[in-house]
């Protein structure tokens, strides 16, 4: 899944802001490819990263285990005609009580969609990403809402900064004795600066700082391959003095006081949302031979011929002061004195300033599973 995050955002672009959940799109593909037959069948296995005859069941664990991450809600649900006959065997791998039945009624379906998009996250995402129309034969959708708090808050102070100079910016200071709380990895587009923001509930933030000339896409496809292991950090106690990667100095300062080494960070609070068609990167999805109306994908689900007419994400996170939240919907339709003291003392302090556009990735502490995956290029103002 982590896999599926680092491709798609790949394909991001650095001008606007950015959010996306590959965590909301793998279930909803898993129980596809366990309905699907031939060449939509095989694509669907390689996007997934697991074979089509083990994807219903893995889609069922990792639902199963979302639900039980504190600070973390998930949902999966089916609506479908009245007409339309699913099988008994793909209809008992969905979760219990997933399944409704439209009206027939656009508005009033719609609306129905609506409120349970809303419902689930908590009214983070208000609609559900469909247009239903009179050839709707199913929808399947997920919803997935975190929040989490900071274990040591940030204070808010203005924030100033050349990539931004007509705005000033809100940004979110602290200090903290934990140096391992960052580091550097050199990757093959280029340096990145990685900060972990802890959470409660075992949810945290990480933000990443590429060189100015790297992409959205290498600078999170670099922060999914940190989790992986595949890129070697540097971390905070380990840098030498001097400018040590992108965003982070290294720094000897007098001292009234014999002080350990320090880490201060400046950020910017964020507060992002995205709306992608999916169909737009169908090969990304494994969905190139499903969007084919001329022909049924999915015999495994219902004898009616069936193909993908669309499939939507609404997704949203926001980074403040005192914690984060994010929320995704996926859908798939089938159709700063005075004069200074004497300083006796010298101490080390790590000076970190996300103030240039940046990436983030939420995450499950313990699993490494990322959550939600995200681009800031315009912060929130002060």
């Amino acid at each position: 899944m982590n896999g599926l995050t680092g491709r798609w955002a790949g394909v991001a672009g650095p001008e606007t802001n950015s959010v996306s959940s590959a965590v909301g799109v793998w279930p909803l593909l898993a129980f596809l490819a366990d309905g699907a037959a031939g060449p939509a069948r095989e694509e669907l296995t390689e996007a997934l990263g697991v074979p089509a005859g083990e994807a219903g069941v893995a889609a069922r664990e990792l639902l199963s285990g979302m639900g039980a991450m504190p600070g973390l809600d998930t949902a999966l649900g089916l609506w479908t005609k009245r007409t339309l006959e699913l099988r008994e065997a793909w209809e008992a791998g969905l979760p219990a009580e997933a399944h409704e039945v439209l009206t027939g009624d656009a508005a009033a379906d719609g609306e129905a969609l609506d409120a349970w998009a809303a419902k689930r996250t908590g009214g983070l995402v208000k609609r559900m990403p469909v247009t239903l129309g009179d050839d709707t034969e199913m929808v399947l959708a997920s919803a997935l809402a975190l929040r989490t708090r900071w274990l040591r808050p940030f204070r808010a102070v203005p924030l100033h900064s050349p990539h931004w100079p007509d705005r000033t910016l809100l940004g979110l200071r602290r200090e903290t004795l934990l140096l391992d709380r960052i580091g550097v990895a050199d990757t093959p587009d280029g340096h990145v600066t990685e900060l972990k923001v802890f959470g409660t509930d075992g949810i945290d933030v990480h933000l990443l700082l590429g060189e100015e000339h790297m992409m959205p896409g290498q600078v999170l496809g670099a922060g999914v391959d940190l989790l992986a292991g595949r890129r070697r950090v540097v971390p905070g106690p380990r840098l030498p003095y001097g400018d040590v990667g992108p965003g982070l100095r290294v720094v000897k300062e007098r001292s009234m006081t014999p002080d350990p080494p320090t880490l201060d960070v400046m950020t910017a609070a964020f507060e992002v949302s995205a709306h992608h068609d999916l169909l737009a990167r169908h090969e990304l999805f494994g969905l190139t031979t499903a969007r084919d109306a001329n022909h049924g994908h999915f015999p495994g689900i219902s004898a009616s011929a069936l193909a993908i007419a669309s499939a939507r994400q609404s997704a949203t996170a926001e980074f403040g002061a005192e914690g984060f939240r994010a929320a995704a919907v996926t859908a798939v339709v089938s159709a700063p004195g005075s004069a200074p003291p004497r300083l006796r003392w010298i101490t080390t302090s790590l000076k970190a300033r996300f103030d240039r556009p940046f990436g983030f990735l939420a995450l499950h502490r313990h699993s490494r599973l990322v959550l939600a995956a995200g681009w800031v290029a315009e912060p929130k103002t002060f």
